[in-house]
């Protein structure tokens, strides 16, 4: 089952096996998780009963057991619990959602093609098994019996999931081991022929329209997406990444938004791949192609800029944790200076994982929550202000770089540069930014997912530009809501699998979100310490705020602008000061 292009055709293969009966031994059955990575049920707790229900985003019963499930797995902690979906029209992303929405700590995942469910003779949801800690199939059936198709009791009759647990725990054989099941059928996939797909009409089209952002010659993907060759060459590791729902690399679901830098491809985009590879991944005719992208003309994506400051070279070890380092970089702002664009640009992306900017004013105490510019993270953009727009450097600063470092097995050499493309039109308005952040958080040793939260109340009108989260590899999914001063609630984004190498922000339409005075904006973050993890690099650690990867971070931003501001502002492109 760690076989991962056998997910790859899951949908397109139907189960030949037979369904387990009860007694029968369970082999390692494969899913993947809702960070898109292929696990097996040795990834759970060893020595275990395991509860596997199976669900789905719209089955209406499925949802209402759900709060029955998160009870029973908190009743019994010896009991390990798993969700899976096995509908086909559920991506990762929203499985994800689903548990956070529904405040659930056992892992979920996804059981593409419908595998773990039919060899387990499961066929509707929400249907559970219980699988006790030698691996046998020891129950198989509904929850209770409280919830029926078309008709609910006050109280169930039958705890038939919760008897089953009682029993396996207490050495017992199962009373009733099998049910009949209310629910929702599951549509497994049936074996069907492949669409005639080929590179040239078909293929070509998806690369430049999701990949070339990134897999382009020098691109910042590890090998371009371009070419027939380049393709096919590595066709089944990107069939495999697009049906894993591991790339393009986009953390939310269409409920929030809209965002205008969404990424994504559709079920059919992914077949279109799935198929190509099935065939042989034919060429088609080349004539056909869409053009290559075009060699940018320079390496800045804000454009050719007005100045560029640069740190010393850092000299990098081959092995290890490397601590933070920073640089003040060589310029004094005499005067206030505006700026449209800000890049970060290392020589050498590899070893660089993330960089914060701030500004920090000469002999004043360095504040970068207060202070914060912009940044460098994996999956991220360049800050490039919208129209009318601009960044404010205030006199008397320099920029200060924050820079994590990664060894990666040699010793390594980086310089980091920074771009500064100052405003052709009148500046009206101050690009802003608050982080609601949590310094004094504690996570205990092995909780699955901890939760802390923080506020802040917006003290006039603003326009939202955009929100961006930012944890580290216990991160597991974060929640921004906009209590408004009328009493209503606005969910405004939910990253539910949270990825600390695909830092991506979430940018709204410009001038579209706006937020009143007294808004009070949470912001909610959970992390998982527990072995499921599985780039946890210690479930028996208790993990405290702090600036490496092992030690974790809480930081919510919001970017926006004043709505009542009107700065007028003409600005000199030499410089970025104001003309007078």
């Amino acid at each position: 089952m760690r076989l991962l292009l056998a997910f790859v055709f899951a949908s397109t293969v139907a189960f030949a096996g037979e369904p387990a009966k009860i007694g029968d031994a369970i082999p390692n059955l494969g899913f993947t998780d809702t960070r898109s990575l292929a696990r097996t049920l040795d990834d759970l707790a060893a020595k275990k009963p395991i509860v596997i229900a199976f669900v789905d985003t719209a089955c209406p019963l499925a949802q209402r057991y759900l709060p029955v499930l998160k009870n029973l797995s908190e009743e019994f902690g010896g009991v390990q619990f798993l969700a899976l979906n096995p509908t086909e029209s559920d991506t990762v992303v929203a499985t994800a959602l689903q548990a956070v929405k529904m405040d659930i700590h056992f892992p979920f995942g996804k059981d593409f093609g419908g595998a773990c469910a039919q060899s387990l003779g499961v066929t509707r949801t929400p249907e559970v098994v219980l699988i006790d800690a030698d691996r046998k199939l020891r129950y198989r059936g509904r929850i209770d019996d409280q919830y029926r198709i078309g008709g609910t009791r006050k109280e169930p009759t039958a705890r038939n999931l919760k008897a089953a647990i009682s029993a396996v725990l207490a050495a017992k054989e199962v009373t009733t081991p099998t049910t009949e099941v209310d629910g929702c059928p599951i549509t497994f996939p049936t074996a069907t022929k492949p669409k005639a797909v080929n590179f040239a009409e078909h293929i070509a089209p998806l690369m430049k329209a999701h990949c070339w952002q990134c897999h382009t010659t020098n691109g910042s993907g590890p090998f371009p997406l371009v070419t027939f060759k380049e393709v096919s060459s590595r066709a089944k590791a990107v069939a495999e990444a697009v049906a894993l729902q591991r790339m393009p690399p986009w953390f939310t679901t269409h409920d929030f938004g809209p965002f205008t830098n969404r990424r994504g491809m559709t079920d059919e985009e992914r077949a279109a791949i799935r198929d190509w590879v099935k065939l042989g991944m034919p060429e088609g005719e080349a004539a056909k192609v869409p053009a290559p992208p075009k060699p940018p003309e320079n390496k800045w994506t804000i454009g050719t800029p007005d100045k560029v400051l640069k740190t010393f070279e850092f000299q990098l070890p081959a092995q290890g944790d490397i601590p933070y380092k920073y640089a003040v970089l060589p310029t004094i702002f005499t005067e206030d200076t505006w700026v449209k664009g800000f890049q970060i640009l290392p020589d050498n992306p590899r070893v660089l994982h993330h960089c914060n900017m701030a500004f920090v004013k000469v002999n004043e105490k360095f504040n970068e929550d207060a202070n914060f510019i912009t940044g460098y993270v994996p999956g991220g953009e360049a800050a490039m202000c919208e129209e009318g727009v601009a960044i404010l450097v205030p006199a008397g600063s320099l920029l200060m770089l924050q820079m994590h470092f990664v060894s990666t097995g040699a010793p390594e050499k980086c310089t980091v540069s920074v771009g500064m493309r100052y405003p052709r039109e009148i500046v009206k308005q101050r690009l802003q930014n608050h982080q609601i952040t949590d310094r004094r958080f504690v996570i205990p040793a092995g909780a699955p997912a901890h939760k802390v939260a923080k506020t802040y109340t917006i003290d006039r009108e603003v326009i939202g530009v955009g929100l961006f989260s930012h944890m580290h590899v216990r991160g597991k999914d974060m929640s921004f809501i906009a209590h408004l001063p009328d009493g209503k609630d606005e969910t405004l984004l939910i990253v539910p699998n949270y990825n600390f190498e695909w830092q991506v922000p979430y940018r709204w339409e410009p001038g579209k979100k706006t937020f009143p005075k007294g808004t009070k904006l949470e912001c909610i973050a959970h992390f998982d310490n527990s072995a499921f993890n599985p780039f946890n690099p210690d479930p028996k650690a208790t993990v405290k705020f702090g600036l490496q990867t092992h030690n974790e971070m809480m930081i919510g931003f919001f970017f926006y602008t004043d709505a009542s501001e009107n700065l007028n502002l003409k600005i000199d492109i030499k410089n970025g000061h104001t003309v007078k």
